[in-house]
C-alpha cells in the first residue's frame, strides 16, 4: 500500500493480463462454481442477466420503492431453492460496515441480486478487490457500486486523525490512514468538511476499482462493467449516485 496516498500500489493491483483466463478458471475451482450443462442453460437467476446500464436502473428503481416502502413481497423459500445450484448477481456493492446500511433492503433486493462487500469506510482493499474480481471474472457481474453514507464514523476519525492528530486502539488506526488521503484532498475545499470528505473517499475508490488491472479494468474498457459510486441518505433512504 501506498503510504502517501493510502490507495493499493501499481504492484498489489496488477498482474499479467495472460493470467486473467487462468484467473477466472481458478477461481471457478477453488469456489466450486457450477458449470452449465450446456450452452442455453438458464443461469440460476435469469432476469439478473443485465447490460450495466440496466443494472443500475433497476437499482435505482429498487431505491425507489425503499424510499417510498413499498418494497416487493419476498418468497425466501422459493429464492433458496432457485440458489442452490448457484448465483448470477446483477450487482456488486461496496458498503460501509455501519449497521444502519443493508444494502439489500436500500435496492430493494433479494437473495442472490446483490455482491455485497462491507468494510467500515467502504474502501479497496486486496482482500475486497479479489471478492469483487471473483463477481467479475467468475459471475459476470455488471456493476460495482461504491457506497458511501452520511455521519460516517470511520470518515469522522480520519478527520481527526488528519486534523487533532488523534490516535486509536488496535488497528482502527490503519483504517484511518486508507481515509485520510480524502480527508487530505477536501480540507480547504469550502462546504461541510465530513460530507465533502466522505464524497471524495467515494469517487477515490470507484476511481481505484475502474483501474485496478488484470480483471476490473479490463473488462471496464470492453463495457461489460460499470464501476459508479453513490452516498446513502440516512433520513430518507434514498442513494444519490455522484460519481
Amino acid at each position: 500500500m501506498c503510504a502517501t496516498c493510502g490507495f493499493l500500489t501499481h504492484q498489489h493491483l496488477s498482474f499479467a493480463r495472460r493470467d486473467v483466463l487462468a484467473l477466472g478458471a481458478a477461481f471457478s475451482a477453488a469456489f466450486a462454481v457450477p458449470a452449465l450443462a450446456a450452452e442455453d442453460t438458464p443461469p440460476p437467476k435469469p432476469q439478473n442477466v443485465l447490460t450495466p446500464d440496466e443494472a443500475l436502473a433497476r437499482l435505482e428503481a429498487g431505491n425507489k420503492r425503499y424510499v417510498g416502502g413499498v418494497a416487493k413481497r419476498h418468497d425466501f423459500v422459493a429464492e433458496r431453492e432457485a440458489l442452490v445450484g448457484g448465483q448470477n448477481p446483477f450487482a456488486g456493492i461496496l458498503s460501509c460496515a455501519d449497521s444502519r446500511i443493508a444494502p439489500e433492503y436500500a435496492f430493494d433486493t433479494s437473495r442472490g441480486d446483490l455482491f455485497v462487500v462491507r468494510v467500515a469506510g467502504n474502501f479497496v482493499n486486496v482482500d475486497n478487490l479479489a471478492s469483487f474480481e471473483y463477481a467479475v471474472a467468475v459471475l459476470n457481474t455488471p456493476l460495482i457500486l461504491v457506497l458511501g453514507h452520511e455521519a460516517c464514523g470511520a470518515v469522522k476519525a480520519a478527520i481527526a486523525a488528519v486534523k487533532d492528530k488523534a490516535t486509536f486502539p488496535g488497528h482502527i488506526q490503519d483504517l484511518t490512514t486508507s481515509l485520510s488521503p480524502a480527508v487530505r484532498l477536501v480540507l480547504d475545499r469550502t462546504g461541510d468538511l465530513l460530507e465533502n470528505a466522505t464524497e471524495e473517499n467515494v469517487r477515490r475508490n470507484v476511481a481505484a476499482l475502474k483501474s485496478a488491472s488484470p480483471v476490473l479494468d479490463a473488462a471496464v474498457a470492453d463495457k461489460k462493467l460499470a464501476i459508479v459510486g453513490g452516498i446513502y441518505r440516512l433520513a430518507s433512504g434514498e442513494v444519490e449516485i455522484i460519481a
